[in-house]
């Protein structure tokens, strides 16, 4: 056993010993290798220039396709910045114009409001203004049969419930319900509105009732009363709510009132301080 031990060892150290032989003699051969290259080099070989040539040659174009990617994508980068910055700066434009729109289509708006708001208060008797309020309709509640608007003026104005609401010192309705800074306007061709008035020339007394989806009609009228077209209706007053004589509409042959203002087209109206004489309901 001892014997086949030893053997080993000296089998795997001359192993060792010869690899170690193997590269030192590999390092000397390529100094010599190199040497004779230098000299070679030196002494201007055609061989060997034309071997550095290529070599140089083959050099110059790996490093040259290697150094593209570095050279073509900064235009490309840059080329990409320049397109998201001009679709930034379009979007930005469209957004300038459209605001630009926006301030010409309120400001057509306003205009028109102001030519409206103007029409109303130049129909209205100077001497009168402090006995009447200018209101702006908020909301139109258009049913079938009720018809109402509610108007942005209540009771910090002065308004309680009962006044007449006129509109170019036509009448449109009367107020039915109060708050603080709104009221409830009922309109003429409400289904439950019921007014007292004249019209002809021999003053003949009728009420006017709301007729929810056809116009209002005259009723309550004397016995076999022939119509007759475009005569004007007036309140008569006897109801203590409304102004006596102020004007409805024209009168048509089947009964129906045209009323002078249309109530689906109301933007501003003017509600009289006229207290009524009768409490209202």
């Amino acid at each position: 056993m001892s014997v086949s031990r030893d053997d080993f060892g000296i089998a795997f150290r001359s192993a060792l010993l010869q690899r170690g032989a193997t590269q030192k003699f590999s390092i000397f051969s390529l100094i010599i290798v190199a040497i004779i290259i230098f000299f070679l080099d030196i002494y201007g070989f055609t061989a060997v220039k034309t071997a550095r040539s290529f070599i140089n040659d083959v050099v110059y174009r790996v490093t040259y396709l290697a150094s593209a990617p570095t050279r073509l994508f900064p235009g490309i980068n840059q080329g990409v910045a320049s397109h998201f910055n001009l679709k930034k700066e379009n979007e930005e434009l469209r957004k300038v114009i459209e605001r630009y729109k926006s301030l010409d289509l309120n400001l057509e708006y306003i205009s028109n409001e102001n030519k409206n708001l103007k029409k109303v208060l130049n129909t209205e008797n100077v001497e009168s203004v402090s006995n009447i309020v200018l209101a702006k309709v908020l909301v139109d509640r258009n049913s079938p049969f009720l018809k109402s608007i509610i108007i942005n003026k209540g009771s910090k104005e002065g308004i309680i419930k009962g006044m007449p609401v006129t509109q170019n010192k036509y009448l449109i309705g009367r107020i039915v319900e109060t708050n603080y800074l709104s009221s409830r306007v009922l309109l003429l061709n409400d289904l439950n509105s019921r007014i007292p008035v004249t019209f002809d020339e021999k003053g003949t007394q009728a009420i006017l009732t709301g007729g929810g989806t056809r116009k209002p009609t005259l009723s309550y009228l004397p016995e076999n009363y022939q119509f007759v077209e475009d005569v004007t209706v007036f309140a008569s007053g006897k109801d203590g709510i409304f102004s006596a004589g102020t004007p409805i509409g024209k009168t048509k042959d089947n009964g129906e009132v045209e009323l002078f203002v249309d109530p689906n087209q109301l933007s501003f109206v003017t509600v009289n301080l006229i207290k009524p004489t009768k409490e209202v309901f």
